[in-house]
């Protein structure tokens, strides 16, 4: 749990200076060299290796998972840069109740009614921080419910990968992709970075490195139902930032609506860790 603190408070730190940086360079250049930094802390893992992470059958999965990941990652590094930052972090949650009804059309897993009616609650706390009909719904909170779809998508991508090839390869090929091609999608707004722009780029892309690490020892070190809900005190550290470094102050219908969501998608958490769990029990 104290790992899982530690990626809350490592993301949350990234996605604020994302922002920051991104007042002075465009958010698809972010991207890129949150990447290509990212790519430069996985070398020294990959040389100790060598080339046996890079051998895989499933190319073609890994490139889908990357092209998924990549246009995910570009909606909410924008998104991140024009809207209320605790929107877009509870917004975020959306991920896995998508991916929860995702997994019962695609992988045809089954979903009972309780599973259903934390979805349901978890789509109305979505509403309740759109306010469809109550307004203008913006640019930011769009890009992110679409981002959260898409890496819902990519996560059952992720899923049939790890049948047949190990963390280290999908992470591997992950970044070998996506650098590149975001480099392709920063092209057009091309700008060289200050000195300062490039450390900032250089601690967020860290940021996101130890949160991942930070992430992965978590899951390995406890249960998934267990660790899984720590992951909503990002909102708190959302919330905090917004405040004090963007001068932004969540409304009352924001807070209902994480916490729909939040609740929603920790059900569905405990409820996947106890079914993987009773499936293990079973199996030995």
């Amino acid at each position: 749990m104290a790992m899982m603190l530690l990626a809350t408070i490592a993301f949350t730190a990234m996605h604020a200076m994302i922002r920051h940086t991104a007042q002075g360079l465009h958010p698809f250049e972010v991207a890129f060299f949150r990447n290509l930094f990212g790519l430069v802390f996985l070398a020294p893992i990959l040389f100790r290796y060598g080339v046996a992470p890079l051998r895989t059958r499933k190319l073609k999965v890994h490139a889908l998972r990357g092209i998924l990941n990549l246009i995910s990652m570009l909606c909410f590094f924008y998104a991140v840069t024009i809207a209320p930052f605790a929107d877009v972090t509870a917004l975020t949650f959306t991920a896995p109740i998508f991916a929860s009804v995702l997994a019962f059309f695609v992988l045809k897993e089954r979903v009972g009614i309780a599973r259903w009616g934390a979805i349901g609650i978890g789509f109305l706390g979505a509403l309740v921080i759109l306010r469809p009909g109550f307004g203008e719904i913006g640019l930011g909170p769009i890009l992110t419910v679409f981002s959260a779809l898409l890496w819902a998508v990519a996560m059952l991508v992720i899923k049939t990968l790890t049948r047949t090839e190990s963390s280290l390869t999908i992470t591997a090929y992950m970044m070998i992709i996506l650098a590149p091609m975001s480099f392709l999608a920063a092209l057009p707004v091309w700008t060289w970075p200050s000195p300062e722009q490039y450390l900032n780029l250089f601690v967020l892309a860290a940021l996101g490195t130890t949160g991942h690490l930070c992430l992965n020892q978590a899951l390995k070190e406890g249960d998934t139902s267990l660790v899984s809900p720590v992951d909503y005190v990002r909102l708190v550290w959302a919330a905090l930032i917004g405040y004090f470094a963007f001068g932004e102050l969540p409304d009352a219908m924001t807070w209902i609506g994480a916490v729909m969501i939040c609740g929603s998608a920790g059900f569905v958490a405990w409820h996947e860790g106890r079914r993987t769990t009773k499936s293990t029990r079973e199996a030995g």
